[in-house]
């Protein structure tokens, strides 16, 4: 199994087009990339960069997916070939999605994964604390999620389902700058999440790389022949990947460690930020570079996958996650099982 490669664009003003059978992308008539397209398993724009339509023509035929990101790291569309994948796990899917018992329990399985996670990713900031008075702060955290996960199997409806999942993640988000080293915390301090637009640079950096991780689940879910507008949690909404959403709740701590180990070794800083008119905050310049690039690294590291009890690379996890879906919902498997960290 190959883990696919992708390939940000991330320079303002680029022109990315073909040359034969490579993607060579040019700064001011000057090649500074070719790539092989046999290399390049899916190409991700974000900001001002210009494409050929020769170029877009030939990705959708050999099925390389082409996402445009603004500047902030938002979705804003995505170009892929004739649809592929299996209609009848795609009827499935869709049959499945009416069945209010079968969507709670699905939904109940995406919810648990995200906070067991989360939880996970607070014991290790407690045991790793200097100070005892905050490593009980972060423990004490860990907890209150511990509680929230314990009535995940009682949630009798969707609403109340997410109730104890936003619950959980303000706690969350609350202990998460405890895990900031000290020095650094009055230029990554938070308060609460916020998105649309991220209103401190915390939150920014979190939204870029969500923005990443979300491309990866849609990718994932689409990989598998499965529908990605139609989820389980995320209710039904025009132009909304609903089940690459629900797949991501699951690995969302992939993004949130990374995050505070780019910012805890001092590879970003609070003067890679720039806040724009209205307030918001956008990381810039080369440490969305950086970032990218960070990302990319972080996909190839192997870890076992508590299911299968193999090793594979953390980039194909999200992939094996979206077959798991597949598998449950043509009714192989019982129970859709998220991955856990350990």
């Amino acid at each position: 199994m190959q883990l696919l490669n992708t390939l940000y664009v991330t320079t303002p003003e680029s022109y990315v087009h073909l040359d034969n059978d490579t993607l060579r992308v040019e700064v001011e008539r000057e090649t500074r990339l070719r790539v092989p397209l046999h290399h390049i398993g899916g190409v991700v724009c974000l900001g001002n960069v210009m494409l050929s339509t020769p170029l877009m023509h030939r990705l959708a035929n050999d099925g390389i997916g082409l996402v445009l990101l603004d500047s902030h790291g938002r979705f804003k569309a995505r170009l892929e070939g004739p649809v592929s994948g299996n209609v009848l796990l795609r009827r499935a899917q869709h049959l499945r999605s009416d069945d209010a018992a079968f969507s709670l329990g699905f939904a109940r399985s995406c919810v648990a994964g995200k906070i067991r996670n989360a939880r996970q990713v607070l014991l290790r900031g407690a045991r790793e604390a200097r100070k005892e008075e905050e490593s009980a702060r972060i423990a004490k955290a860990a907890d209150d999620l511990a509680a929230a996960l314990r009535g995940v199997p009682g949630a009798a409806d969707h609403d109340a389902l997410r109730g104890i999942e936003g619950e959980a993640a303000r706690q969350y988000f609350a202990a998460l700058n405890l895990l900031v080293r000290d020095d650094a915390r009055p230029a990554f301090q938070m308060d609460g999440r916020s998105r649309r637009p991220p209103r401190d640079r915390m939150n920014a950096l979190l939204s870029f790389l969500y923005s990443m991780l979300m491309n990866d689940c849609r990718s994932a879910v689409e990989a598998a022949g499965l529908d990605a507008q139609v989820g389980f949690l995320h209710a039904l909404r025009p132009g909304r990947a609903a089940l690459a959403l629900d797949l991501m709740e699951e690995f969302r701590w992939v993004a949130d460690r990374l995050a505070l180990t780019l910012i805890n070794r001092g590879q970003i800083a609070g003067g890679n930020f720039v806040e724009r008119e209205g307030g918001a905050v956008l990381l810039e310049g080369d440490a969305r570079k950086a970032v990218v690039v960070a990302w990319q690294e972080r996909k190839q590291e192997e870890l076992t996958h508590p299911l299968l009890a193999q090793a594979i690379p953390l980039g194909l996890a999200p992939l094996v996650q979206a077959r798991l879906m597949a598998r449950t919902l043509r009714g192989e498997m019982d129970t859709y099982l998220p991955f856990l960290m350990k």
